[in-house]
């Protein structure tokens, strides 16, 4: 039997079990009703609190730990390939585990992710506060590739340029990127993009205050007041008086 058809079997073994748990944990005190959340209208409104979820993730990684970094991404493509129910959840949990093995080639598998199953802030921002955000911290030359997200008609993707920029400038890289992607996201008229390059300053701004206070001084005329109320919103009194004058 080849190794392909084995590691599909063992595949196909993981996804069965974690069906199996989804089924034992779906009882009325672990579910939340997630419609509150969002403005759109959800297919499935409620679903699993996200510390059981966490709960489920953490306990099936177990089996799979010792797998080599691309098997376990390998089996990241079968759950989200099966359709099935909250599987995007564990995908971007397991191979946030294996970041530190992350190779460049892993982008465009993150990419791909990004644009056929993300549909929602939720999935987006975890997504990219994770994979994506972590492989671009690991190869910080791979953010020109996230340059063309800004441009698109697919509101998730110009999300995502900038909030997996998030991980990197909290760790004190790629502020110059940071305000490419809120230059080129200055005016966009969908909230949710505003939120997204909105928090992105946000973060940046806990260690680059002043940076990101004369950025918000120089683009506040032309910048949606949601974007400006999200990147000030940690910063002191008087400055965010100033920048909402």
């Amino acid at each position: 039997m080849s190794q392909v058809v084995v590691m599909k079997r063992k595949n196909e073994e993981i996804i069965t079990k974690l069906l199996s748990e989804i089924r034992r944990h779906d009882k009325p005190e672990n579910r939340i009703n997630y419609q509150r959340f969002f403005k759109e209208k959800l297919k499935e409104p409620i679903g699993l609190k996200t510390p059981v979820l966490r709960k489920v993730s953490s306990q099936q990684f177990k089996d799979i730990r010792q797998w080599q970094a691309k098997d376990i991404l390998d089996l990241c493509d079968d759950l989200l390939a099966s359709g099935k129910r909250y599987m995007r959840f564990f995908v971007f949990e397991w191979a946030l585990k294996v970041k530190g093995q992350y190779a460049k080639s892993d982008f465009g598998r993150f990419e791909r992710w990004l644009k056929k199953y993300v549909e929602g802030w939720g999935t987006c921002d975890h997504l990219c506060c994770g994979p994506l955000g972590y492989i671009l911290l690991r190869f910080p030359d791979l953010v020109s590739k996230t340059g063309p997200w800004v441009g698109s008609p697919n509101r998730w993707l110009r999300r995502a340029a900038a909030v997996s920029l998030i991980v990197p400038v909290r760790n004190g890289i790629l502020l110059d990127e940071v305000f490419r992607a809120a230059n080129n996201l200055l005016t966009d008229n969908e909230d949710l993009v505003q939120k997204g390059y909105g928090w992105m300053l946000k973060e940046a701004a806990n260690t680059y205050r002043k940076e990101v206070f004369t950025y918000v001084l120089k683009n506040k005329d032309r910048m949606p007041r949601t974007a400006l109320r999200y990147a000030i919103e940690k910063m002191p009194a008087a400055m965010r008086k100033k920048a909402m004058a």
